[in-house]
């Protein structure tokens, strides 16, 4: 983990149409270059998830780890959304809701995101410009 000193990791659903579009969204955001990304299917993250047997995690879930720390769930993608440029940062005061019921929304979206958003056949592949960012 040293080698990603002052980044954040987000792992997230290759395959996930909606989990893709969130990528891109935060790519546009992070205008300090904070987050590296790879998807749940990839060796990187298998590796990185190693580090952190206490906890099994699946792959509906977005995960962040930030300063040797993993966060699943709503956890994830509001601390994530701290970091980014938007008008959206608003919704960090979500925060405050007790985590049931903000996870239960989070699963609730999770279990329908193929449904509602598709998916790929594969992980998407980052262009040329964008491939330092993702982890292989």
């Amino acid at each position: 983990m040293k080698q990603f000193k002052n980044k954040s990791i987000v792992l997230f659903d290759g395959v996930c149409n909606l989990c893709n579009s969130s990528v891109n969204f935060i790519i546009k955001h992070d205008t300090t270059n904070q987050f590296l990304f790879a998807s749940l299917q990839s060796d990187a993250a298998k590796d990185l998830l190693l580090q952190f047997p206490s906890k099994k995690y699946n792959f509906n879930s977005v995960l962040l780890i930030e300063n040797g720390v993993i966060y699943d769930k709503s956890t994830a993608a509001l601390l994530i959304l701290k970091h980014l440029q938007t008008n959206l940062k608003l919704l960090i005061y979500f925060k405050y809701l007790p985590l049931p019921i903000r996870d239960g929304v989070y699963n609730f979206i999770a279990k329908h995101r193929y449904q509602w958003f598709g998916k790929q056949k594969k992980c998407m592949l980052p262009t040329p410009k964008l491939k330092q960012r993702f982890l292989s």
